[in-house]
């Protein structure tokens, strides 16, 4: 089996920790592996693999395990899942936005401040949905672009819902909807319209968890993009769509002190391309060292330029390896200016490190390594699409990072 990405003993992983990532390695080299070139081909989504998931209670990852789940916290999850990147990215891509529906429900909701009865009504409601994920492997979604500033924390999202008796009429349109008209719920964040307020305010985001088959949801347009083709993220319209009470994944309001409290809580796309990060150096040893499958067996190591190349790679492997474990094991409620930084900067340095590596790669393995028949080609259009992923965009991370160290709270050069 493939080394660990994070050595266990060298980065001081818990029991947890070891074990999950273990478990999904040899998932993904047994599994993952053998079908991304078919998700990828065919721009269709990993059905497969997310029966098998459920099968092995990877659905259930973040799930408490007093709810019947595996109860992995923030920095377990974010390890399993980069192992899962390195064999399929758009598997552990589509399989976040379904975790995160119960991270942000579960571990990371019990951070949060709210009053006991309200408590109580969200563990209540919650089971609900964990109910439907652990019996009956049950896929719920993330939508969270709408083509403006809402995606990134500048504005009210655009989606509304408008209480009505018994729950919700939620009207509105997402984009890029990983998993669109493949999960059977969709964890859809939209702004409650109150008719006493003159605007819509993002204080009253709701997270609320829409039936696929509910009346006035639709999917529509096509799905043929440069990379993570599996993840099937076509448009998602919600016209008064009804959404009973329970079918909330957050009490009203929560959504806004988790997005200011718990910031980390949007580092969970990277995991993915850390994985691919890793993917593409494995490949390069492997290939150059005349040892990967279904390729002679021809040695091409002992060229100076190729070794350079693969040392350039592995130092920086290295230092994007150091500061995403870094950043992940920072998590927590209320981080620090210092934590927030290094968040930011790691976001930064796993999206544009695993296209720089994926490109270095293709460019050092040579011509052959361009093949579709093999993986290397792949890896660099997935890797590619990394930085332009909302909220945290390698774009927003350097906007953020300026100004953040720039500035203190509430200082202005007026």
């Amino acid at each position: 089996m493939d080394a660990p990405i994070f050595d266990p003993d060298a980065f001081r992983l818990t029991a947890q920790e070891a074990a999950l990532s273990a478990e999904a390695r040899a998932f993904g080299q047994a599994v993952l592996a053998p079908r991304a070139p078919r998700w990828d081909r065919e721009a269709s989504f990993p059905t497969d693999n997310y029966r098998d998931m459920h099968g092995n209670g990877l659905l259930g990852i973040c799930i408490p395990a007093d709810e019947g789940g595996r109860g992995a916290d923030f920095r377990a999850y974010c390890l399993t899942a980069a192992e899962m990147g390195r064999y399929c990215g758009a598997t552990a891509l589509t399989w976040n936005m379904h975790v995160c529906s119960t991270l942000w429900t579960g571990a990371l909701t019990e951070d949060l401040e709210m009053p006991a009865e309200t408590r109580a009504e969200h563990r209540r409601r919650r089971r609900r949905h964990y109910d439907r994920i652990l019996r009956d492997g049950a896929i719920y979604a993330q939508p969270f672009s709408e083509g403006g500033a809402a995606a990134a924390g500048g504005v009210p999202f655009g989606t509304t819902a408008r209480r009505v008796p018994g729950g919700y009429l939620v009207s509105g349109r997402k984009i890029f909807a990983s998993l669109a008209g493949h999960a059977d719920h969709y964890g859809v964040l939209c702004t409650e319209v109150k008719d006493d307020a003159e605007r819509l305010s993002r204080r009253d985001t709701l997270y609320l968890a829409v039936p696929r088959e509910a009346a006035g949801v639709t999917v529509e347009g096509e799905w043929d993009p440069l990379g993570m083709r599996g993840t099937v993220s076509r448009n998602l319209v919600f016209r008064d769509v009804f959404v009973e009470e329970d079918a909330a994944l957050m009490p009203a309001g929560l959504y806004f002190q988790a997005a200011t409290r718990w910031p980390h809580m949007f580092m969970t796309l990277s995991p993915a391309y850390m994985g691919i990060a890793q993917a593409a150096y494995d490949f390069t040893v492997r290939y150059l060292r005349g040892e990967w499958p279904g390729t002679p067996p021809v040695k091409r190591r002992m060229y100076p330029t190729k070794q350079v190349a693969v040392a350039e790679m592995r130092v920086m492997l290295e230092q994007t390896k150091a500061l995403w474990f870094q950043a992940i094991t920072d998590a927590r409620p209320d981080p620090s200016k210092e934590q927030l930084l290094r968040a930011w900067a790691a976001q930064h340095t796993v999206m544009e490190n695993a296209a720089a590596l994926a490109a270095k790669a293709v460019r050092t393995c040579g011509g052959q390594s361009m093949l579709k028949s093999l993986p290397l080609e792949r890896l660099y259009r997935d890797a590619r699409c990394g930085a332009l992923m909302l909220p945290w965009t390698a774009e927003l991370c350097i906007d953020r990072i300026g100004r953040e160290a720039l500035y203190e709270k509430g200082e202005t050069d007026e």
